[in-house]
């Protein structure tokens, strides 16, 4: 762990303008929502809601509550006492990239489908990095049925480590069992909520849609307690505008939308606020995140977390 000033990519006068701009596209144009329940949460919070287009224009009043609502610092718990991590500030902490679908194998040297053993052996090695704080699915399990697959990687993750887990989960039915598995783990529900020792993600779906998959999450983290990672992966010139400003403003909306919804669910419910939006390449239609102006997007987006005093994830290589 590291502490600095960081990158200041935006200005003050730079951030209060991308929030402006966040908060008329929330109120006048809204986000598109899938999922009854949480189409029935927004409208019970005096968002306008219009259950036949799946619109939701979301009141200044409700995010900027929701803002202030959601927790500033996070315990990312560890299996073992000593990874605890705490999310905050400044404060820079580090986890692996994923999620993978090839490797090349350590033996052959072939480039083959990831396996759920592959899964297992990539975490070990992060366990014994002192380098990586945390773990995410670094490669997915593509060797076992596609129903139960996220659970046959949690499987393989708890065998293998014993930092804070963040797991993909796909929506309600297998984050439920998720939970069940990391609770089992932690000794009981309540156990788990007080240090929790796995968290989830989900992104958005660019431009400015939260589909049901990404609003059953949400819900099922907040109602836990557990911490939910809203992470947009926008493309400037494919999924949002070209101009890197205009893309922030529809980055800042998707998480927002996300933070919303799981503050309405349990105020003070553990969000972080994150980003892996990058360009589009024109000419391959790619999405590079070793781009530069993937590196300069993490910066403004690094920015508008701490301007928002919420705990931040950016994507990079």
């Amino acid at each position: 762990m590291v502490k600095g000033l960081g990158l200041q990519f935006l200005s003050t006068h730079d951030l209060e303008a991308i929030h402006e701009a966040t908060l008329r596209v929330l109120a006048e144009s809204g986000l598109k929502v899938f999922g009854d329940e949480a189409l029935d949460i927004y409208a019970a919070a005096g968002c306008d809601v219009d259950k036949e287009n799946n619109i939701v224009k979301i009141p200044r009043r409700v995010v900027e509550d929701a803002i202030e609502a959601a927790p500033s610092r996070i315990l990312m718990a560890g299996r073992d006492p000593k990874y605890d991590v705490f999310l905050e500030g400044t404060r820079v902490t580090f986890t692996n990239f994923g999620t993978g679908i090839m490797m090349m194998d350590p033996e052959t040297g072939e480039l083959r489908k990831s396996t759920k053993q592959d899964l297992g052996d990539v975490a070990r090695i992060c366990d014994a990095l002192d380098e990586v704080d945390m773990f995410t699915i670094a490669v997915t399990a593509q060797d076992v049925p596609e129903e139960t697959r996220e659970l046959h990687e949690a499987e393989a993750v708890f065998h293998n480590t014993s930092k804070h887990f963040g797991h993909d989960t796909s929506g309600a039915w297998g984050t439920r069992y998720f939970i069940e598995m990391a609770a089992a783990v932690a000794g009981g529900k309540e156990k788990l909520r007080e240090r929790p020792i796995v968290s989830m993600g989900t992104c958005p779906n660019s431009p400015l849609e939260l589909h049901d998959f990404s609003t059953e999450i949400i819900i099922e983290c907040a109602r836990a307690g557990l911490p939910c990672d809203i992470l947009s992966m926008a493309m400037a010139g494919g999924t949002s505008p070209v101009t890197l400003a205009g893309t922030l403003v529809v980055t800042n909306a998707e998480i927002l939308g996300g933070i919303v919804l799981a503050q309405l669910v349990r105020k003070g419910a553990p969000v972080i606020y994150g980003s892996s939006t990058t360009i589009m390449d024109l000419l391959y239609t790619t999405s590079p995140v070793g781009a530069p102006e993937h590196g300069m997007i993490g910066a403004a987006v690094g920015q508008l977390g701490h301007f928002y005093k919420i705990p931040t994830d950016v994507g990079g290589t």
